[in-house]
């Protein structure tokens, strides 16, 4: 909200294609339930009138991966950024992949409200906890940026034409916040505004393009699906 006033932002998952043929998702939006039930989530909680979901037919993230030929089932890896109802929401579709998150989070967020459980915590899904930074396949690596929430983690993706690009996440919300270091909206704020110094010098560093978790203004300036980059 802004100003008492409800602001709509994106909300985005990556679909990329692995060196070895196999796809990978960063993050999985929020539930396909919100399509005919906003309130699904957050009803009879006082997040309902702050959290509003908006989604169409075609938000739906099979939906999505259809228009590219991808079935859930040719899913092999999601790396999840944190837990949050907009980044694991549709976790459950994807029960032949294996999820990527930091082992703190995790903890963190399982039977924990604030990361509703019912989209993730499933046993029927399978984690390899991680611990730290680390290179996960040729290409990407996961870099840890708390703040948002405990080992929030976003991820670098190294494309060969593109080149550099940072999925930051909740890390960094939008380009505001980094224009007028506001971090207060943040769980830890300190460790926030640390976090998006990390990744602006990592930025400035390697020539990476920071991708910000929900900033309505950058989601018109990058591609979108089906168009992609390589």
């Amino acid at each position: 909200m802004s100003d008492g006033n409800l602001v709509k932002l994106p909300v985005p998952s990556y679909l990329i294609k692995l060196d070895d043929g196999k796809n990978l998702l960063i993050d999985t939006g929020m539930s396909r339930l919100h399509i005919t039930d906003p309130l699904a989530t957050w009803r009879g909680t006082e997040m309902v009138d702050v959290l509003v979901p908006e989604m169409q037919l075609e938000d739906n993230l099979e939906v999505r991966l259809a228009e590219l030929d991808v079935r859930p089932t040719d899913i092999d890896y999601v790396i999840n950024t944190h837990l949050h109802f907009d980044h694991a929401g549709n976790n459950d579709l994807f029960q032949r992949a294996t999820f990527f998150v930091q082992r703190e989070h995790y903890d963190f967020a399982k039977d924990n409200g604030r990361f509703p459980n019912q989209y993730w915590n499933l046993p029927k899904l399978k984690y390899e906890l991680l611990d730290g930074e680390m290179e996960l396949f040729p290409g990407i690596e996961v870099l840890l940026t708390p703040g948002h929430a405990p080992a929030h983690e976003s991820v670098m993706v190294r494309l060969p034409e593109t080149g550099n690009m940072v999925v930051c996440g909740d890390a960094v919300y939008t380009q505001d916040n980094l224009d007028h270091a506001s971090w207060g909206g943040q769980a830890d704020p300190e460790a926030a505004a640390e976090s998006a110094a990390k990744l602006q010098r990592i930025a400035q560093e390697q020539s990476a393009t920071l991708l910000f978790g929900h900033d309505p203004v950058q989601a018109k300036q990058f591609h979108r699906s089906p168009q992609s980059y390589r």
